[in-house]
């Protein structure tokens, strides 16, 4: 693992732990060359996924890019980090396995937006206006209606004395 700091390659493990559930190894390490200390994070990699945009370019899964939108999204939103860093993962584990390597951008757009619709109602609103690129407020209203359950029968009032 190459130093951060001084782009060494002697660089040695300190401390190894596992995190979410054991699905990442958490790795403390020190550079030899200039004591430099930093973190690392191995994961499982299924397959290597390949994101096939709108516009027929072809161009290699992300993960950090994912993360960054849905920062984005969640952005002053209560949302412990932990559960983003899970959620993310999820999402990841989903598209491995779901059996193809080539992954079209709306597919893997629907996949976050119905784990963003469980996670927060306010950065799933945010995240469908930019992914569906919402031109007028008819269009957050239409969202906010799914999120009402508009589609569903009203449900009877509860009167409270």
């Amino acid at each position: 693992m190459r130093c951060p700091s001084c782009n060494s390659l002697d660089t040695q493990v300190k401390d190894s732990r596992p995190t979410e559930d054991s699905a990442v190894i958490r790795r403390r390490r020190v550079c030899m060359a200039c004591n430099f200390r930093f973190t690392t994070f191995e994961r499982v990699q299924l397959r290597e996924l390949t994101v096939i945009k709108r516009n027929s370019r072809r161009v290699p899964f992300d993960r950090d890019k994912l993360v960054r939108s849905l920062q984005i999204s969640l952005r002053k939103r209560p949302v412990d980090p932990e559960r983003v860093e899970k959620m993310v993962s999820g999402i990841v584990r989903e598209l491995e396995s779901g059996g193809e390597a080539e992954i079209s951008s709306e597919v893997i757009g629907e996949t976050v937006m119905e784990h963003l619709r469980q996670l927060d109602d306010v950065a799933y609103v945010r995240f469908a206006s930019v992914y569906r690129n919402f031109r007028e407020a008819k269009d957050f209203e239409a969202v906010l209606g799914e999120l009402s359950g508009e589609d569903e029968p009203p449900r009877p009032a509860v009167v409270r004395k």
